[in-house]
C-alpha cells in the first residue's frame, strides 16, 4: 500500500512540475509580447544614434529622418495597442500567479521551439471559432477529436465590445514623445485609441511583478507573429494564400465531392499556425481541426478567431522592424488592416476546432487511430525532430483510403542546433521522405512543385522563394484474403 501512495505522490509531483514548467514558459511568452514596445523603441533609439553620428553635410541630405523616427514610434504604438488588447482577451489555461520555485533551474526549450525559417516560419495555437464565433479548445495534454472540444471563453458580447475598440491609435502618441520616459508612458497603458479610450485594465496575471526580462530572441518571435498575421488574415497575404492554400483546398474539394452535412469528412491540419487554412477547410464543409504547438500563435489565433467583430477591425504595421530592402519609407511604414474576413461569419462547419499541443504527443494516441479522412500538412513536416515519426503517425490516424495532402519545403527546423548534442534532427531528402511514406502504406496519386514565398513583404526588394513539394498520397486499404 505504501508503494501505491508513493507512486501517487510521485505522479502528483510530476504533474505539478510539468504545470509549473508550462506556467513559466507561458509567462515568458507573455513577457515577450509585453516587452515588444520597449524592444522596438530601443531599435528606434539605435537608428537615431547612427543618424546623429553622421557628418553635418551627410545629415543635411536626410532632413526627413527625425520625422521618420517619430512615424516609427507611432507605428510601434499601434502594434502595441493590438498586442495589449490581444493579451487582455487571453484566458490562461493555468494559474499564472503560482510560485515558480518548484521548477527552478529547469529549462523550457522543449516548450518554446518556433518554426521560423528565414523570416521565422511558423509558431502556435490552442483554440478556434465554433459556429457561434467562440473558440473551441482541446486540452493539449489529451488526444483531441472534434467530439471532445469544449468552449473556453467566458466573455460576454458586451465585455468583448468594451475591450476591443475599433479604429487606429491617436497619432499624438509617439509624435509628441520627446524623451524616453514620455515614450515609455506612450507605449504602455496610456496609449489611446481614436476615441480616447485607454487600454483595458490588465488581468491579475498581467501584473508587472510577474513580467520577466526575456532575451531579444523572444521578442523577435513576436515580430514573427505580426508578419504571420499578414499571411493568414490580411488582404496583402492573399497572394501567398493562393500559392499555398488554394491548391490544397482545390484538391480537397475534388477528392471529397459528395460531402454530407449529416456526416462530413474529418480533416486534420497539423501546424495550423494562426488558423486560416483550417478555417477555409471548415468552410468547404469538412469537420476541420487545426493543431498548433506554439503559445505565441495560440494567443494570437484565439484573439482573431474569437474576438473579431468586424472586417478590418485592427491596424498593424508589420514591416517597420527592418530597414533593409525597402523601396520607400511609405512601403516600410504602410498600415495593414486585419482581418480581411469576419471568421465567425465565414461559413464554418459545425465541429471546427483548434487543438494546442505537440503533434506527436497529442495524436500518437489509440483514440486517433483511423479517425481522420484527410490530413493536410502545409509548411509543417520539416518541423520534426524525427520526420519518420511524423509520417508514421499520419499513416496511423488516417482511415484506410484516407488522403494526405502536403505542401512545403524541407527546411529542417532543428538542423542548425549547433552545440546542442542532445538535440535530435533527422534530415531526409525529398526522395527519402517519399520512400518512408511508401513504407507506411501510402501510394502517390499526385505530385508537383509549387513556387511560393512565406511571410514575405510583397514590396521588399528581396524575396525568398521556395520550390515547395506538393503531393497527394492515399493510404492503401488493407488487402483482404
Amino acid at each position: 500500500m505504501s508503494g501505491e501512495v508513493e507512486e501517487d505522490e510521485e505522479r502528483h509531483r510530476q504533474r505539478k512540475l510539468e504545470e509549473a514548467l508550462e506556467v513559466k514558459s507561458l509567462r515568458r511568452i507573455v513577457s515577450a509580447y509585453l516587452n515588444y514596445p520597449e524592444a522596438a523603441e530601443e531599435d528606434v533609439r539605435r537608428y537615431e544614434r547612427s543618424y546623429k553620428k553622421l557628418p553635418p553635410a551627410h545629415k543635411a541630405l536626410l532632413p526627413h529622418y527625425p520625422s521618420k523616427f517619430q512615424s516609427l514610434r507611432r507605428c510601434i504604438s499601434i502594434n502595441s495597442f493590438f498586442i495589449f488588447n490581444m493579451l487582455q482577451a487571453f484566458e490562461p489555461p493555468l494559474d499564472m500567479s503560482q510560485d515558480e520555485d518548484v521548477c527552478e533551474d529547469q529549462h523550457l526549450d522543449n516548450f518554446q521551439h518556433e518554426h521560423c525559417h528565414s523570416e521565422e516560419r511558423n509558431a502556435c495555437s490552442h483554440q478556434s471559432p465554433s459556429t457561434s464565433g467562440r473558440m473551441s479548445c482541446c486540452n493539449h495534454s489529451q488526444a483531441c477529436s472534434p467530439e471532445r472540444t469544449n468552449i473556453t471563453n467566458n466573455l460576454t458580447a458586451e465585455e468583448v465590445e468594451s475591450e476591443h475598440q475599433h479604429g487606429p491609435i491617436s497619432e499624438s502618441c509617439g509624435r509628441e514623445a520627446e524623451d524616453d520616459e514620455d515614450l515609455a508612458a506612450c507605449c504602455g497603458n496610456d496609449v489611446n485609441d481614436s476615441s480616447g479610450n485607454g487600454f483595458p485594465s490588465p488581468h491579475d496575471w498581467l501584473d508587472p511583478s510577474l513580467q520577466l526580462n526575456v532575451p531579444l530572441v523572444d521578442v523577435d518571435k513576436v515580430r514573427c507573429i505580426v508578419r504571420n498575421i499578414v499571411r493568414d488574415w490580411a488582404a496583402e497575404g492573399k497572394r501567398e494564400r493562393d500559392q499555398c492554400y488554394k491548391p490544397i483546398l482545390e484538391e480537397l474539394d475534388a477528392l471529397f465531392p459528395n460531402r454530407s452535412k449529416e456526416s462530413p469528412p474529418a480533416c486534420l491540419v497539423p501546424g495550423a499556425g494562426l488558423g486560416r487554412l483550417a478555417l477555409e477547410i471548415s468552410c468547404l464543409g469538412f469537420i476541420s481541426q487545426g493543431n498548433e504547438f506554439s503559445y505565441y500563435m495560440m494567443i494570437c489565433s484565439s484573439f482573431i478567431l474569437n474576438h473579431t467583430e468586424a472586417i478590418g477591425q485592427w491596424t498593424i504595421h508589420p514591416w517597420i522592424h527592418s530597414n533593409c530592402n525597402s523601396r520607400s519609407e511609405n512601403d516600410q511604414l504602410r498600415p495593414v488592416s486585419i482581418p480581411d474576413i469576419h471568421p465567425a461569419s465565414a461559413g464554418i462547419t459545425e465541429g471546427f476546432s483548434m487543438c494546442g499541443g505537440d503533434f506527436v504527443e497529442v495524436y500518437n494516441d489509440s483514440s486517433q487511430i483511423g479517425f481522420w479522412d484527410a490530413v493536410v500538412t502545409c509548411f509543417f513536416i520539416d518541423t520534426a525532430h524525427n520526420i519518420i515519426e511524423y509520417i508514421e503517425i499520419i499513416s496511423k490516424i488516417l482511415k484506410e483510403g484516407g488522403v494526405w495532402i502536403n505542401l512545403g519545403p524541407l527546411l529542417y527546423h532543428f538542423a542548425d542546433m549547433y552545440g546542442q548534442e542532445d538535440e535530435m534532427s533527422v534530415e531526409l531528402s525529398l526522395e527519402d521522405v517519399k520512400k518512408v511514406a511508401f513504407h507506411y502504406g501510402f501510394q502517390l496519386e499526385k505530385e508537383q512543385t509549387i513556387e511560393t514565398t512565406y511571410t514575405t513583404n510583397p514590396r521588399s526588394m528581396m524575396q525568398n522563394h521556395y520550390h515547395a513539394a506538393f503531393w497527394t498520397m492515399r493510404k492503401k486499404k488493407a488487402s483482404t484474403t
